[in-house]
């Protein structure tokens, strides 16, 4: 009964203390175990569809195979972000200390084409020191660095993502201060115009869109999101990518729980073990980790970035780096609508020819909730 009562219900409180960064001083490098968080090791057409599915990417060149067999690359291929399905990250260190994801940083190599076999190994690289923040108090942000290679070993993406770490207590006090309506109100009209341009949304698709076309100051296509509902959280899980070892059920669950208690609490209300990760489709988890209700995935956002830049660009160009910010919460009810500009071209190192483009996300309040850059290789005529 002694384990039973380990795991309360209410997230854990953890204290953000000089022998906790020592110890996790020790561990930067280490390279991280994974097993219990791959989610796709292959690229299966389906796999790839329900992905595409679960970021709300309707895109032919990866989900209908008659039109990808027509395309420049001959057959189905895999959004960039897919690697996100493959493994997303993976929970490490800092126990007891709630976490958001800060940044993060993609760079894409090679594409990923249907059969293709995925597998990542995970570093630890560190953190930066403790600051003060008004957000949520003393916190750190750490680093956690992914790289995906394909059945060549050929690498296909390098991916940072940096984790904010602070104590739940402090931020539970400070949630007040950023108290905001919820859910949003929307009036019957605005969600019939909010679903018209989610509607008229199209794909560049096998239209080239040529580096020689493109304008220092050109406004890149909107693509939105929302309002962002439940199934939404639950169809990004059921795409694989829920960052976090693999979300399970019953026994499995259980057993998990039992050897890291401060993984899950319980529900007061059906008496069910809950994982920290149903911030993003409980109200009552998501408060105590200091926001205002459920939210969404910081990796689905940038997913969402990736659908918006993508689905610009067209067949023949290549995304060669996507960056993100997470600011805001984007919460159920919210609306995002994303889009860019260019802010450069050239010929790079590579030799490609390429724009460099600034992003955003921004909510029905004015917020910017992800502010980001990319770099897109072009075709050039001739």
């Amino acid at each position: 009964m002694s384990d039973v009562k380990e795991i309360t219900n209410e997230l854990a409180r953890g204290k953000l203390t000089d022998e906790m960064m020592d110890k996790m001083r020790g561990m930067i490098g280490t390279e991280l175990r994974t097993d219990g968080c791959v989610n796709h090791e292959y690229a299966t057409r389906h796999a790839i569809l329900r992905y595409c599915e679960g970021i709300g990417d309707d895109n032919p060149l990866y989900t209908d195979p008659d039109y990808a067999a027509q395309s420049v690359h001959g057959g189905i291929m895999a959004p960039p972000s897919f690697i996100l399905a493959c493994m997303a990250s993976v929970q490490f260190g800092w126990p007891g200390l709630g976490g958001f994801h800060a940044e993060t940083k993609m760079d894409f190599f090679a594409p990923i084409r249907e059969g293709d076999r995925i597998l990542a190994r995970v570093y630890f690289d560190g953190f930066d020191d403790p600051v003060e923040s008004n957000f949520g108090g003393r916190r750190i942000k750490d680093y956690i660095r992914q790289e995906y290679r394909n059945q060549n070993d050929e690498l296909v993406a390098r991916f940072i993502c940096s984790r904010m770490r602070y104590e739940r207590s402090e931020m539970q006090k400070r949630r007040e201060g950023r108290k905001i309506e919820l859910p949003h109100n929307w009036s019957a009209d605005e969600i019939e115009q909010i679903e018209n341009e989610i509607l008229a949304e199209t794909p560049r698709g096998s239209d080239p869109r040529y580096w020689d076309d493109i304008n220092v100051g050109d406004e890149l296509d909107t693509i939105t999101k929302g309002p962002i509902g439940l199934t939404d959280e639950i169809a990004f899980v059921a795409s694989g990518a829920a960052p976090i070892p693999r979300l399970a059920a019953h026994k499995v669950s259980l057993k998990q729980y039992r050897r890291h208690p401060k993984w899950a609490f319980r529900d007061p209300n059906t008496h069910a073990l809950e994982p920290v990760y149903s911030v993003h489709y409980s109200d009552y988890a998501a408060r105590f980790q200091g926001a205002q209700a459920a939210y969404d995935v910081g990796v689905q956002r940038t997913a969402w970035q990736i659908h918006a830049l993508t689905y610009w660009m067209g067949d023949d160009a290549r995304l060669k780096q996507a960056n993100s910010q997470y600011r805001a919460h984007v919460y159920l009810s919210d609306v995002l609508r994303l889009g860019g500009r260019v802010e450069a071209k050239e010929v790079d190192a590579d030799g490609d020819h390429v724009i460099h483009v600034t992003t955003w996300a921004s909510n029905q309040r004015g917020d910017n909730c992800m502010p980001g850059t990319a770099i897109i290789a072009l075709p050039k005529r001739g």
